[in-house]
């Protein structure tokens, strides 16, 4: 690498609001970085997603491709 063109990069503490917390390594400046959803507590990871049914047309769908 070229000296005196790269960001310095260092680790950084990742805090959630569901209280989980890691380290990271990153060019941000500040030692704390603060996010609202990380993989502990984000629906898609933990299972908890769920598929939200405007006017069924997931059961309309089904249906129609049932028959096929």
């Amino acid at each position: 690498m070229k000296s005196a063109i790269h960001p310095e990069y260092h680790d950084v503490k990742v805090l959630c609001s569901c209280g989980n917390n890691f380290t990271t390594r990153s060019t941000l400046k500040k030692p704390e970085l603060h996010i609202e959803v990380c993989s502990a507590c984000h629906p898609f990871y933990t299972g908890k997603q769920k598929i939200v049914d405007t006017g069924g047309r997931v059961d309309r769908f089904r249906r129609k491709y049932a028959r096929g």
